[in-house]
């Protein structure tokens, strides 16, 4: 119950829906009841024609006696209104049943009408807040998770919980209502029958719980698996063009035939232990009505210590308990299911994020001196990728990093930016530890333009603006500084063109002016260059390195350069080789030294 509870703190703010449900709730709990015990007058118009009328009001002598004082005073006012025409006095009865029947479902109807507002405010808010979390959890997190997981935790999870645990909410007090006000009236019919069902009920509530013992891990089991396959259809869709190329189809086809036919067993094993549920249940139930007629009838017919028409009463309310028992035994059902779908919820939201901002972290509004990598080191599992290392970018220079792949230059991007922190040493900013500083701030003072241009389903300017609060003239700028707009306004809606999914409309140099035009337009004082111009061809790369020299101008720069050549007039070119300095100086100088550097030129033709 302990996931139950963590998931109930999101029904607080509605509340007020909460109360209305169990006051309409407990409304239609006593009209429940009160519907089966207007038969008895029924009965006795039908069957007792010739019995004997009521003509005086009847006093109430004690609660002992208070079934037979509300039968003499409904009987006394049907008297009053029909007399002795008895085809008025059925129209009466018959009219009462009908009204309290009604009075019983306009009640259920608010109740769940109340409720509806309760459950999809939950599911709205465990998903705002589950996105949010997952937004701002640091990237390391996602290095040991797949996105289709993630997917299935926000998307069916999240549902699960709303048909399981939600749907609990509706039956917790409707359900125990009924069956409170229907036992209370069983006994003021019979204590000794009602007595009898109550042997019964307990076995049977033993039994229907046996079977729902594994289903909590069976529900689990369907939920991971389901995570598995979306995760497999994510990556396919995203490499599809590698699969096909690879003739891969028939692997990735066997991957997901696997994933669907394990589905397919965790759920027909889940499915019909579920199922079994409902005809268990209804068996016990019909079994406890079959002994209740056999010692009731004895009552009736042998021992005439109960009439006729109590007892059919009787057997409607005993009928009336069942309904909600069942419900409660199903809702049982559902709390298991809920536990595994909440459990994988609450991982998330209650996942720590390393990464948070400091309690007195301070707003950083500008950029006056330098950027220092004060003696870092730094390691994503086990080796550190970064040793000992030291470095100072002072404003408005640009500072060049170079080296082969896995010497650490990403690693640098991924610090100053703070996706990951440090494991030792300081990266400071104008003289502050950016660990003191809010992300928010940090990131406002950082433009970046990846290897990966990272654009959105939507459009140019869309694309261009991201969020931000810009006339059309400042997306136009922007896109010129970027070399784009030609390109941009030869597309059908130029500007209000959609770029489709990932941007896979345009060419990768296209992509690459967008996300240009993007950090142009953010103007932040200090930009991040990550292989900017490393996946493209050489003329896409000579319109794109024009777009950054003009962005850069009166910019403090950070590049990681692939392709030599673009970074010749850099104002520091700093040498890596795992993880450590072996180099740095300007273009000419570290090719006068004839080290690491004019080896790095000389492989790529450059010398």
């Amino acid at each position: 119950m302990d996931y139950f509870k963590k998931i109930l703190k999101y029904a607080i703010p509605y509340k007020t829906y909460g109360v209305l449900n169990i006051l309409f709730n407990t409304f239609y709990a006593l009209f429940s009841a009160l519907s089966f015990m207007v038969m008895m007058p029924l009965l006795q118009v039908i069957f007792k024609s010739d019995g004997v009328k009521v003509t005086e009001k009847p006093t109430f002598e004690s609660i002992s006696k208070i079934l037979d004082y509300s039968k003499d005073s409904l009987s006394y006012f049907i008297h009053r209104v029909a007399g002795e025409d008895q085809s008025k006095a059925l129209l009466i009865v018959v009219s009462l049943v009908i009204t309290m029947f009604l009075l019983k479902n306009i009640f259920s109807y608010l109740a769940m009408y109340f409720i509806t507002f309760l459950k999809n405010g939950v599911l709205k808010d465990i998903r705002n807040d589950l996105y949010n979390k997952t937004i701002t959890l640091p990237l390391s997190y996602f290095s040991e998770k797949r996105k289709g997981d993630i997917m299935a935790r926000i998307g069916t999870d999240v549902l699960e919980i709303q048909h399981s645990f939600l749907s609990i909410l509706e039956l917790i007090f409707r359900e125990p209502l009924t069956i409170i006000f229907t036992i209370i009236m069983m006994f003021t019919i019979s204590t000794n029958l009602t007595l009898f069902v109550f042997i019964f009920i307990p076995i049977s509530g033993f039994i229907i719980s046996l079977i729902g013992k594994s289903l909590k891990k069976k529900s689990d089991d369907v939920q991971r698996e389901q995570g598995y396959f979306l995760s497999l259809l994510e990556e396919s869709l995203s490499g599809l063009r590698i699969i096909k190329a690879f003739n891969a189809e028939d692997t990735f086809n066997g991957k997901f035939n696997d994933s669907t036919k394990r589905f397919y067993n965790y759920s027909n094993t889940l499915t019909n232990r579920t199922n079994l549920a409902r005809p268990t249940s209804e068996f016990l139930g019909i079994s406890v009505i079959a002994v209740l007629l056999w010692y009731g009838g004895t009552l009736v017919l042998v021992d005439g210590t109960l009439a006729g028409e109590d007892f059919l009463a009787f057997i409607g309310l005993a009928y009336n308990i069942l309904t909600p028992a069942k419900a409660l035994s199903k809702a049982s059902y559902a709390v298991k299911k809920g536990n595994a779908a909440a459990e994988r919820v609450l991982e998330i939201l209650e996942t720590k994020n390393h990464l948070e901002d400091a309690p007195n972290a301070h707003v950083k509004t500008g950029f006056d001196t330098a950027i220092t990598f004060d003696n870092i080191s730094f390691k994503y599992e086990d080796e550190y990728v970064l040793k000992d290392f030291s470095l100072t970018i002072p404003k408005g220079q640009q500072v060049a990093l170079v080296g082969q792949s896995g010497s650490g230059k990403s690693t640098l991007a991924n610090l100053i930016t703070r996706f990951y922190d440090v494991n030792k040493g300081e990266v400071l900013l104008d003289g502050i530890n950016i660990k003191e500083l809010t992300k928010k701030s940090l990131r406002n003072q950082l433009g970046i333009v990846s290897q990966d241009a990272l654009l959105f389903h939507d459009t140019i300017a869309n694309n261009i603006a991201f969020g931000k609060d810009v006339t059309k003239e400042d997306i136009i700028n922007a896109a010129k500084i970027a070399n784009a707009h030609e390109f941009i306004m030869e597309l059908p809606k130029q500007y209000d063109t959609s770029i489709g999914d990932s941007g896979n409309k345009l060419s990768g140099g296209q992509k690459q002016r967008i996300s240009i035009a993007r950090a142009v337009l953010k103007n932040p004082p200090i930009m991040i260059l990550d292989e900017a111009t490393s996946a493209l061809d050489t003329e896409s790369e000579q319109l794109v390195q024009h777009a950054l020299e003009k962005m850069m101008k009166n910019r403090t720069s950070m590049v990681i350069a692939h392709r030599l050549s673009t970074i010749q007039n850099s104002d520091l070119i700093v040498v890596l080789k795992k993880g450590r300095i072996v180099e740095q100086g300007k273009h000419n100088e570290l090719l006068a030294k004839k080290g690491e550097y004019f080896k790095l030129v000389t492989m790529q033709s450059l010398g």
